[in-house]
């Protein structure tokens, strides 16, 4: 995911003169890899989970969307709180708040524990990914800011291509326990990397209060981004988060093979997620509309797919090329209403949109829930995730519109 947050960091001169990246932005990519991996990985661990607490997999869904809230809260309110915490000390506190809610989750002797040890370590990534960026970009020189940007996220995505089919195989032969317990050797890793290689005079950033978050939810352009973000998203979880049992229930492959499919699914979330980033830069709205409208018909036609073993991989393929594709415009979307219509909020109105990221998530991963106890059942969550892009499609075309009567 290439969040792009206005940065208000003035770099240490020494750095700025060295023409090579710095070896503190592999300390930050390696921390982002751990992160994202804890996000993603339980998706392929639900079953494995449900079956040895003995709960039904909608409520291990729960897993999801609640770590999902714990990120939609870090990134703007517990970010806005420890503005005044020094970055590095604030970078390792989170570090060893990630390790720590791992190392719960690990040991967890019941559901509700481990719920709340996911909300904990959710907390850790909201703060991790609103700071992460403004760090990455004070390491470098100004011309190489995105570049910066774009290492430190590229954990994010290497996480999905490899960190979660690993931590999912790891997790079916030998317990879910032991994913977590490798996850937070993950984040014990990034925590001494960061303490060995982040440089101690980060100057802190400006970071906005409560009450300048809210101006930025009061902007009625900036408010419809967030929405695409949030509905957009909430249809790929509705049947993301329940992508490894309907593998497994309804196209009929054993738990090994689903590992695999996951990997292919990842590689396909890494090539869209380039590919978006490219086709977005000059006109995101317009490219929006055209990836949330395709990737509702993938959705669909993935219910008519999903009993078929190669079509379901191939629908899979393009479906996860498609719900990641558009990370990068819809970022892009936001910092650019806020630097004409609010300048100054960038960095605020990017975190307040990885919060909505997150609530799609949960909305997303909730409603599968339903679904799949419903008498819809599972293999209906393919047509309903269509249903919210649907929505996401009219609400972009909304934005369109605002937008052309904004130039006018």
């Amino acid at each position: 995911m290439n969040y792009q947050n206005e940065i208000n960091i003035n770099p240490d001169p020494q750095i700025i003169k060295k023409k090579k990246l710095p070896a503190a932005l592999w300390a930050l990519t390696i921390s982002a890899f751990g992160i994202g991996t804890t996000e993603f990985v339980i998706v392929g661990l639900l079953p494995t989970v449900a079956s040895d607490l003995n709960i039904s997999i909608p409520s291990a869904g729960l897993l999801v969307s609640l770590y999902a809230i714990g990120v939609a809260i870090g990134a703007p309110i517990l970010t806005a709180l420890t503005g005044k915490v020094p970055r590095k000390a604030l970078l390792i506190s989170i570090m060893l708040l990630f390790v720590i809610g791992n190392g719960l989750a690990s040991i967890a002797p019941g559901f509700i524990t481990l719920v709340l040890a996911r909300i904990l370590t959710g907390f850790a990534h909201g703060v991790y990914f609103s700071i992460g960026s403004t760090i990455a970009a004070s390491l470098v020189p100004e011309e190489k800011r995105a570049t910066a940007i774009s290492i430190m996220f590229a954990g994010l995505t290497l996480a999905i291509v490899t960190g979660v089919p690993l931590g999912t195989f790891i997790g079916q032969h030998f317990g879910w326990r032991a994913t977590f317990i490798g996850v937070a050797i993950l984040g014990i890793i990034g925590l001494i990397a960061s303490t060995l290689l982040i440089p101690k005079n980060l100057q802190k950033g400006k970071t906005a209060s409560l009450k300048q978050q809210l101006k930025v939810l009061t902007n009625r352009r900036l408010i419809f981004a967030f929405l695409m973000t949030a509905m957009g998203y909430g249809g790929t979880f509705v049947v993301f988060t329940y992508l490894s049992p309907i593998l497994q229930e309804i196209t009929g492959f054993k738990e090994s093979v689903v590992t695999i499919i996951l990997l292919i699914y990842g590689i396909a979330i890494a090539l869209g997620n380039l590919i978006g980033g490219k086709v977005a830069n000059k006109n995101p709205l317009k490219v929006l509309l055209w990836m949330f409208a395709t990737q509702g018909l993938v959705l669909l036609a993935f219910y008519f797919t999903v009993n078929s073993p190669i079509l379901s991989i191939i629908t899979l393929f393009f479906l996860g090329a498609l719900s990641f594709a558009t990370v990068p415009g819809l970022q892009l979307l936001v910092v650019q209403i806020a630097e004409k219509e609010l300048p100054g909020t960038e960095d605020v109105a990017s975190g307040i949109n990885i919060a909505a990221f997150n609530i799609g998530i949960a909305i997303g991963s909730y409603s599968g829930g339903l679904i799949v106890t419903s008498a819809l059942g599972i293999e209906s969550t393919p047509w309903i995730g269509a249903l919210f892009l649907l929505v996401t499609v009219l609400i972009t075309m909304y934005s369109i519109r605002i937008s052309k009567n904004k130039l006018k």
